[in-house]
């Protein structure tokens, strides 16, 4: 399902804060918008324990 409220693209350099449209741009600055939803979850991901595994090596390293 692909989200249809997106963010302006530019907004950390254009605006204070984020500023979220239906359009193609942001009606504020004429910047690309871009879609504002996370990435989707996978629980079956081939590569989540290589991944784990990475993350605790560096957190005990840290």
């Amino acid at each position: 399902m692909k989200s249809d409220i997106r963010v302006c693209g530019d907004w950390e350099a254009a605006h204070e804060r984020p500023v979220y449209t239906l359009g193609d741009a942001c009606p504020e600055c004429g910047a690309d918008a871009v879609n504002s939803a996370p990435a989707p979850f996978n629980p079956e991901d081939p590569h989540g324990a290589y991944r784990r595994r990475a993350r605790l090596r560096a957190r005990d390293d840290g």
